[in-house]
């Protein structure tokens, strides 16, 4: 299948690749000259803007957006003046489940379809597979069932629901991963306190065998064992609003949500301290999702 790929960074790049590997012919834009040229060196066919990359695609065309949420809308605006009735514009990135109504209204008024999805797996995905969570119509996700099913880990594509479900979805997801990498953080910080304990070693055992493994747990376990003294991580946690947003809505239902509110306001706290436990959280981060060290 023919797909236009928007974006050509952490995620988007690896996408593209994967997305070849299994057959598909991709096309893709990006605004940076570094991430369009680490892309071509790759093998991916990369145009000059979102004009040469639609002008390239065959009707009925596809284009999946893969850029950070603060440029998703103006990518979308520009799309809608360049596509055409049948197209179909796929939002992948990390965007405000809020905004994609009024994206799928601007995008309808040229009779372009739109779906939202949530992307997960990190800069591992490539390797293993994604989670994706699709918010929009059957038939639009069956339509580029090729795409989705070439991306996800098995098993790991559904349509969760309409409009803006998808990037709903993710939204929680994300929340629920700050409270688990702040629980294994603080777990991390009792082991450190103990004289004669080696933190490293206890969470080894904790992945190979304990019923707190996870990808995450792996992850966190690999970033301590390539820098055990965290010396060259700082403290300081960012976050990249999905947990904000969950947060927001938990309010907005009223539902008590302890556990990923603390978590959120953990990172928060983090820009303000040294604490060993939130340069794990740094350097885990950056491991998983291949976010710079603060």
């Amino acid at each position: 299948m023919q797909l236009g790929l928007v974006g050509l960074g952490t995620m988007g790049g690896p996408m593209a690749r994967r997305l070849a590997a299994a057959g598909h012919e991709v096309i893709g834009a990006d605004s940076s000259p570094t991430a369009a040229e680490r892309a071509r060196a790759a093998g991916t066919s990369v145009t000059g803007s979102l004009a040469d990359l639609v002008a390239a695609l065959t009707p009925p065309r596809a284009v999946w957006v893969m850029v950070p949420p603060p440029a998703t809308g103006g990518v979308v605006d520009e799309l809608a003046g360049l596509l055409a009735d049948g197209d179909l514009v796929v939002d992948g990135g990390n965007s405000d489940w809020r905004e994609a109504a009024g994206r799928a209204a601007r995008l309808a008024e040229s009779g372009v379809r739109f779906l939202d999805v949530g992307v997960s797996g990190g800069q591992w995905g490539w390797r293993h597979g994604y989670g994706l969570t699709v918010g929009g119509a059957a038939e639009d996700a069956e339509r580029i069932h090729p795409v989705l099913a070439a991306l996800a880990a098995p098993g790991a594509v559904a349509v969760v629901g309409p409009t803006g479900a998808g990037h709903f979805v993710k939204a929680v997801h994300n929340a629920v991963e700050y409270g688990l990498m702040q629980a294994y953080a603080e777990g991390f910080a009792l082991l450190s306190a103990r004289d004669g304990l080696d933190p490293l070693t206890a969470l080894r055992v904790w992945q190979a065998g304990c019923s707190a493994r996870s990808f995450l747990l792996e992850q966190t376990v690999d970033a301590l064992a390539a820098d055990p003294a965290l010396t060259g991580v700082g403290s300081a946690v960012a976050d990249s609003g999905m947990g904000r947003w969950t947060a927001e809505e938990a309010v907005r239902q009223g539902i008590a949500t302890p556990v990923l509110t603390a978590a959120l306001q953990a990172r928060f706290a983090s820009r303000d301290d040294e604490r060993a436990a939130s340069r794990l959280l740094v350097a885990a981060r950056a491991r998983i999702g291949g976010h710079a060290h603060a």
